[in-house]
């Protein structure tokens, strides 16, 4: 999932695609280096943005979804707002990508389920300009996958069909560096949600601290691509079924070193004449393209 931000204020590419056909290009360029989906955002949510209004929202998205539909794109659409989601899809989005898990608007969970869409629910206790203050927890790793459990029954009741659900553990919304390290250490514990993961630690503060200089200055955001290809490796390992990234190309290239290996692993074990499990998950970054429909996957319609 390639990261489009047509936004004056994200963390690390804030206005760099605000002129709508330089976005259009930026997502095509994004897709030819190997984006399965370009995730067209409106919003800032880094730690302490304000809110734009809905209208500013879809004046920034919807020209970009429009251009890249039109050109064969799958798009998503990266909002909490049911009408800018809806307003996305009649241009030609096919997936809903909401860091509130529908918490932020109560519409949410009934457009995804009428229009039969695959959404991303994020883990989200409460908006960019206070999460910073709701980082507190006992287990990270338990009480996130518990409140994404709560969600995920929220919107199986309001009808959404489970096998259009992703599950997002939201790193950097409402947790510090050291918990978001615990929940990538951990992936396997989210796993029993029984649902594809998403994970975005796309030039994340978390990355900051570890590629410090000799001084201790954290590496700034746009010096992380690198750090970000290795999560990219490592999740694509565990068996994730996507990853949000700025930079597509190495992670595109990370992807697919991964499936080799898992395909090198279940080659060795049929050579010996065992029937291997297997250790990717269905619906893996790691499978093959992410919109090929089968039970328990996200897949449009």
């Amino acid at each position: 999932m390639g990261v489009l931000n047509t936004t004056p204020d994200s963390f690390s590419d804030g206005g760099s695609w605000l002129d709508p056909a330089a976005a259009v290009r930026h997502g095509l360029a994004m897709a030819s280096d190997g984006a399965d989906l370009v995730d067209v955002g409106g919003e800032s949510t880094r730690p302490g943005a304000r809110r734009v209004d809905a209208a500013e929202e879809r004046r920034r998205v919807l020209p970009v979804v429009r251009g890249l539909a039109a050109a064969g794109v799958a798009v998503s659409v990266d909002t909490t707002r049911a009408a800018t989601a809806e307003a996305a899809l009649d241009a030609g989005a096919v997936l809903v990508n909401d860091v509130s898990g529908g918490l932020a608007d109560a519409a949410m969970a009934g457009l995804v389920a009428e229009r039969g869409v695959p959404y991303v629910a994020m883990h989200w206790r409460g908006p960019s300009d206070v999460m910073t203050s709701l980082a507190d927890y006992d287990d990270v790793v338990v009480e996130v996958r518990d409140e994404l459990a709560a969600r995920v029954e929220a919107l199986l009741h309001a009808g959404v069909r489970p096998d259009r659900l992703v599950v997002d553990p939201g790193l950097g919304f409402a947790k510090t560096a050291e918990h978001g390290w615990a929940l990538l250490a951990h992936l396997d514990a989210l796993g029993e949600l029984g649902l594809p993961l998403l994970v975005g630690a796309s030039r994340k503060g978390m990355l900051g601290p570890v590629l410090a200089g000799p001084d201790g200055t954290p590496r700034p955001a746009v010096g992380r691509d690198d750090a970000t290809t290795a999560v990219t490796a490592l999740a694509a390992a565990a068996g994730v079924w996507g990853v949000r990234v700025h930079a597509v190309r190495a992670s595109a290239d990370a992807v697919r070193v991964a499936a080799r290996l898992a395909e090198a692993r279940t080659e060795g074990t049929r050579a010996e004449g065992t029937r291997t499990e297997g250790s990717r998950t269905e619906g893996s970054c790691t499978e093959g393209s992410w919109a090929h429909p089968r039970p328990g996957r996200a897949a449009p319609a």
